[in-house]
């Protein structure tokens, strides 16, 4: 009874063990999972802003976009219209004050902050879809402020499935002679804890 009662335990104790490695490894691919679709969906931001900012002029139209640009394109001739808030995610940050830029805290002066900061730190990305453009809701295409969502002046559809659409922030880079565009997107995954920040930097072609 005794050699029983030991085989017994030794093969509640394996059971119980072999349970979870199993629940860890189960919670291990959700989230590598979860990351890579954050990391798609920022991915997909990143194009949908080059795609914006390659629009040729105020009356080009996409099926499905939100809004449109009116007079904010063509881009190259209307660097202009950026500004410090990042108006409809369009960001011009002043030079001198991004001198003074102190990369290892966050600011509490507003002005001294990177635009792609998180918005603890000073960042101008506005709370996720509050506030922001959507199909069923045209009313702030023209005073939005903060990041754009997917497809608000492309049409680009929606991703399925994930917390939040991802969006982007776009802001003018001078080297020389030439203006850069930094694009930063972010994306997010199946939950709203999961997100992904990505940069690119994008020179718009001159127009034939």
């Amino acid at each position: 009874m005794l050699v029983v009662l030991v085989f017994t335990l030794a093969l509640t104790g394996i059971a119980i063990v072999s349970a979870r490695l199993a629940l860890l490894g189960e919670s291990v691919a959700r989230n590598q999972l979860d990351l890579q679709v954050a990391r798609q969906a920022a991915e997909a931001a990143l194009r949908d802003a080059e795609k914006d900012l390659m629009i040729a002029d105020e009356s080009a139209n996409f099926p499905g976009a939100v809004c449109k640009r009116q007079g904010e394109r063509p881009v190259m001739a209307q660097v202009v219209q950026f500004s410090e808030e990042c108006l409809h995610g369009q960001c011009l940050p002043d030079l001198e004050q991004r001198r003074q830029v102190d990369y290892t805290k966050g600011a509490e002066n507003i002005k001294l902050a990177e635009a792609w900061w998180p918005e603890d730190r000073g960042g101008r990305w506005g709370e996720p879809a509050k506030g922001k453009p959507s199909p069923d809701d045209k009313t702030t295409c023209t005073t939005f402020t903060g990041a754009v969502p997917l497809g608000v002046y492309t049409g680009a559809k929606p991703i399925q499935g994930v917390a939040f659409q991802p969006e982007y922030l776009i802001e003018t880079i001078l080297r020389g002679e030439d203006t850069y565009f930094r694009v930063t997107a972010r994306g997010f995954g199946y939950r709203a804890g999961t997100e992904v920040v990505l940069q690119s930097y994008f020179l718009v072609p001159p127009l034939q």
